[in-house]
């Protein structure tokens, strides 16, 4: 890889954060090699932490004022992203968004500065790794690694660098994000994927690249990952009815789960009604002891479970959002 150059290339890295004491410093550091490479500064955007978050980011302030900390009152990681640009944007050409429970690679920064600057491309995004420590992470790791977790989503499986229409945010230009608005603080999730279809429709493009990656870590019980998928399907359909889309395959597969499964209660009226439910946990089931038995992890049987949760969660989330919005058409 070629040296960057950081003439023209002043990068603003943006870490919107909530209660990260165990991961903020570590991060920082290593992140530290960016801030010469590209006339970068951090801004650790906090929606209010009671840990002691501030007070580390404050000393490590003080050590390097390139480090800074900015109040994020309303507490969402779109509002923090676009707090931090309205307040610290204007020198920078690039803005890099970072999540503070995630692991990153040394040269991630420069290499999506490097990768923008070959390619010209508007904004970078990249293909995540999905690993855990407990038994239940690492089974939803698998899940979220595999075909029956992500639908074939190249973002999550890693792709040869291409042109795409969405991926997992991490470097943009700071002139095409103003440009399209920012993004849409309404959404609580799902607003990458909002903030792409208005950065696509208006000509700029993304380049999904295979240089990098980020490490991510899932949720560690079945309760917190009901409620991260559950906003999932909340968000994805709020765009779609935003936008007025229609959903991908991949995605319209699991949006049958809910009505299924609430039609399974007609088998006390003819039993066929329980068979498609039926046939969706065989399905998935059958996956995670493929998964056992091909790919010798034993984790395949639990994954099969984490991918019943996400799938469940993130129909009902849509749904949700569906008839919560009809709700309010009619009321209106």
């Amino acid at each position: 890889m070629t040296t960057v150059s950081s003439g023209d290339m002043r990068c603003i890295i943006i870490i919107p954060c909530l209660n990260e004491e165990k991961h903020i410093e570590p991060l920082i550091d290593k992140l530290g090699q960016a801030l010469d490479a590209l006339d970068a500064r951090i801004v650790v955007a906090d929606g209010g932490s009671t840990d002691r978050t501030r007070e580390i980011v404050r000393d490590i302030a003080v050590r390097d004022p390139r480090v800074l900390l900015l109040n994020n009152p309303k507490r969402l990681q779109s509002a923090a992203i676009n707090l931090a640009i309205e307040t610290f944007g204007d020198d920078h050409e690039y803005f890099i968004r970072i999540d503070a429970h995630g692991d990153y690679p040394d040269d991630y920064c420069q290499t999506l500065v490097q990768e923008a600057g070959e390619t010209g491309a508007d904004s970078v995004v990249v293909a995540m790794r999905t690993m855990g420590f407990s038994a239940f992470q690492k089974a939803t790791a698998v899940a979220q690694n595999s075909k029956l977790g992500n639908g074939g989503s190249k973002h999550r499986e890693g792709a040869k660098g291409h042109w795409a229409e969405h991926g997992h945010h991490a470097l943009m230009r700071v002139a095409a994000f103003r440009a399209v608005g920012g993004y849409d603080e309404t959404f609580s999730h799902n607003e990458d994927a909002e903030l792409d279809y208005r950065l696509h429709k208006a000509g700029y493009r993304i380049w999904l690249t295979d240089k990098t990656a980020m490490t991510y870590y899932p949720r560690s019980s079945i309760p917190t990952l009901f409620k991260q998928y559950l906003g999932y399907g909340r968000g994805r359909a709020r765009n779609i009815l935003k936008h007025r889309s229609m959903p991908s395959l991949r995605q319209m597969l699991p949006l049958a789960v809910v009505p299924i499964f609430i039609g399974a209660f007609l088998a006390v009226l003819n039993w066929i009604a329980v068979i498609p439910v039926g046939l969706w946990a065989v399905a998935c089931i059958a996956y995670g002891f493929w998964i056992a038995l091909g790919q010798k992890n034993p984790y395949g049987p639990l994954a099969a479970i984490s991918a019943m949760v996400m799938h469940f969660a993130w129909s009902m989330g849509f749904w949700m959002e569906v008839l919560s919005f009809r709700n309010r058409r009619v009321a209106s």
